[in-house]
C-alpha cells in the first residue's frame, strides 16, 4: 500500500531545512496543526500526516489489532519515516503522539535528532505516587460514556479538553474534529491513549528533548510535566502561557516559537 497516500502525507516549506514532523493526538488530524506550520515552515520542511484511522487517512487500512496498541501508531510514523528516507527528524507529537515520538526513537534512533513532547501524558490513571488526573473509575466511566454516546461524549468533552470557556470556538473546532472520526475507530484509539501505561518507556529516550506544558491542562496536569522531564535525563521543561490540552490552537504563536527555536539549537 502507498504509505503517502494511507496516511495522507504531506510535505511543506523550506525544502533542505531541518526536517519536522508534526504528529496529532486522539479524535484530531493534521488539520489542527496548521496555526502553527506557516511558522514552522520558514525555516523548516514540514512533514504532516494523518494515523490511519484519522483525517483524510485510507480508513481501509485500518485494523483493529494493529491500533488496539500503541505500537500500531509507531509504526505508521516509521513507515512514513523511511517511505520518505528520513533522517535527524526533529519529531512534535501531541498529547498521546509524544508516547509515540518516545517509542520511535527507541526504535530507529537514527531516524530522531530531536524530540518536542506537546502536553504528553506517559499515564492517565493515578498511581500510588503518581499523578496522572485520573482515577482508574475515572477512566472506566469516560471510556463507558464514549462506547455508549459518541456524539454526546464528544460535545460534553471537548469543552474540557480545549478549555478557554470564554472562546467556545475552539471546543467547537474539538467537537467538529470528533465527530468526524468514526466511532469505532474512535473508541479503539480512546482506550490505547487513556489506559497505556508508558513511563517505563521515558528512560530510552538518548535524543535532546524538548517538553511543551500548559499552564492549566485539566488532561496533563502540571504534575505529568514535572514527570517526565525528571524522567528524562537532560530534558528542557517549558510551560507555556496557555490554557488547555490544544495549545497548537489556543495559544499557536508561543508554541510555534518555543518548538521553532528548539529547531534551530545546534545539538550540545
Amino acid at each position: 500500500m502507498n504509505v503517502r497516500s494511507r496516511n495522507n502525507v504531506q510535505v511543506i516549506g523550506r525544502k533542505g531545512g531541518p526536517v519536522v514532523m508534526l504528529a496529532h493526538g486522539f479524535g484530531c488530524d493534521q488539520n489542527l496543526w496548521r496555526l502553527v506550520v506557516p511558522v514552522l515552515a520558514e525555516e523548516s520542511e514540514v512533514v504532516l500526516f494523518d494515523y490511519v484511522g484519522s483525517g483524510r487517512s485510507d480508513l481501509s487500512a485500518w485494523r483493529e489489532e494493529r491500533y488496539a496498541v500503541l505500537d500500531g501508531y509507531a509504526e505508521d510514523v516509521l513507515d512514513i519515516c523511511r517511505e520518505l528516507d528520513l533522517r535527524d527528524v526533529v519529531f512534535v507529537g501531541h498529547s498521546v503522539s509524544a508516547m509515540v515520538g518516545v517509542m520511535c526513537a527507541a526504535r530507529e534512533p537514527a531516524r530522531f535528532a530531536k524530540l518536542v513532547l506537546l502536553v504528553p501524558s506517559p499515564c492517565y490513571i493515578d498511581h500510588l505516587d503518581y499523578r496522572g488526573g485520573f482515577s482508574a473509575e475515572d477512566i472506566d466511566e469516560l471510556l463507558d460514556s464514549l462506547e455508549a454516546n459518541y456524539l454526546g461524549w464528544s460535545a460534553t468533552m471537548a469543552p474540557l479538553i480545549m478549555g478557554n470557556p470564554d472562546r467556545p470556538e475552539l471546543a467547537e473546532e474539538l467537537i467538529n474534529s470528533f465527530c468526524r472520526t468514526d466511532p469505532n475507530i474512535a473508541r479503539v484509539f480512546a482506550r490505547t491513549t487513556f489506559l497505556t501505561d508508558s513511563r517505563a518507556d521515558l528512560a530510552t529516550v538518548r535524543v535532546p528533548t524538548l517538553i511543551l506544558e500548559c499552564a492549566e491542562d485539566a488532561i496533563a496536569p502540571r504534575e505529568v510535566g514535572a514527570y517526565v522531564h525528571h524522567a528524562i535525563p537532560g530534558s528542557r521543561l517549558i510551560t507555556l502561557a496557555a490554557t488547555g490540552h490544544c495549545p497548537q490552537l489556543s495559544a499557536p504563536e508561543a508554541t510555534a516559537a518555543a518548538i521553532a527555536a528548539f529547531v534551530r539549537e545546534s545539538p550540545s
